[in-house]
């Protein structure tokens, strides 16, 4: 089922027929914050007033068009000038083939370069994430290249793949940020641990070379075991809870959220929002069983489920 539904996120067939269904639109309010700037900003304002930082999103993915990618930016800069109007505790997360990277490796960086230079500017940060691994190499090497120019940037590891822990190191090595994830794309076996076992044991041996480095790092996961794993290794290296921080996404185990932040962990919440919303629902559809579930609920009748 994973595999199916990580397919389908590619579809374009699909996506309008998802996208204008009511049913969708409501269930992907769980994990997108709203179409709009607004209602982004508004998420994060209601997540700051509960002790957690956001990092906000502007969904979209591989533009056609160097317009399509210099209007993203645009979009980008109007968000760094919103988080700081608002006096919010947010930064950004962004996506270089949005960026048009499919179009341009040096149009992708002047954009880049833009984004982050006017969010240093400002005193705020840039993630870059990470998308499906025909990305890897090319994310890798511009971050580095951003990076001799702008502090304020940082990006994302995907432990499922067999080359994190050389990227890792690589990038350690120029004093990068990094948000440590699983992975949320269907890769063949040659690329990525097919066995969650594996994936589990990079992720840990992952963040045990991050969170000594020095350097301020995010430990993104929803599995609990990845969490425990991560509390145990930095009381037993003291290593402060203010050097590092848990990363979650909007919408999902809001219960273990507020536990983190009961316990004085530090917590940022990663708010995607806007009307390109279909392969981000369908990824996390994909993620949980749960999540699944509570779409598969939400088709039924609410006679039909009340009965149930």
């Amino acid at each position: 089922m994973r595999a199916l539904l990580l397919k389908l996120s590619e579809s374009k067939r699909l996506a309008p027929l998802i996208m204008k269904n009511g049913v969708s639109r409501r269930v992907a309010r769980r994990f997108v914050a709203g179409e709009t700037l607004d209602d982004a900003i508004e998420a994060a304002r209601v997540l700051n007033s509960q002790g957690r930082s956001a990092s906000l999103d502007l969904l979209g993915e591989n533009v056609s068009n160097e317009a399509g990618a210099r209007d993203a930016a645009d979009g980008y800069v109007a968000m760094f000038n919103r988080i700081a109007r608002e006096n919010l505790n947010a930064n950004v997360s962004l996506k270089l083939t949005q960026l048009g990277l499919d179009l341009s490796g040096s149009l992708c960086q002047e954009l880049v370069e833009k984004i982050v230079a006017h969010a240093t500017g400002l005193g705020n940060f840039v993630r870059i994430d990470m998308e499906g691994s025909a990305y890897t190499q090319r994310t890798v090497e511009l971050t580095k290249r951003v990076r001799t120019r702008y502090t304020g940037v940082g990006t994302v590891m995907q432990a499922y793949l067999y080359r994190a822990e050389k990227d890792v190191q690589d990038l350690l090595s120029v004093g990068c940020r990094m948000r440590l994830c699983k992975g949320a794309y269907k890769e063949p076996p040659e690329i990525a641990f097919p066995e969650k076992a594996d994936v589990d044991a990079n992720y840990v041996k992952l963040m045990k070379l991050l969170l000594p480095s020095g350097i301020y790092h995010g430990i993104a996961t929803h599995d609990p075991a990845m969490i425990q794993a991560t509390k145990d290794f930095v009381r037993e290296k003291n290593i402060g809870r203010d050097q590092f921080e848990f990363q979650m996404l909007y919408g999902i185990r809001t219960d273990m959220q507020k536990q983190l932040v009961r316990e004085g962990y530090r917590l940022r919440i990663y708010i995607p929002f806007g009307t390109d919303w279909f392969p981000y629902f369908m990824r996390r559809l994909a993620e949980r069983p749960a999540n699944l579930a509570f779409f598969l609920r939400n088709l039924l009748p609410k006679s039909t489920r009340d009965a149930a």
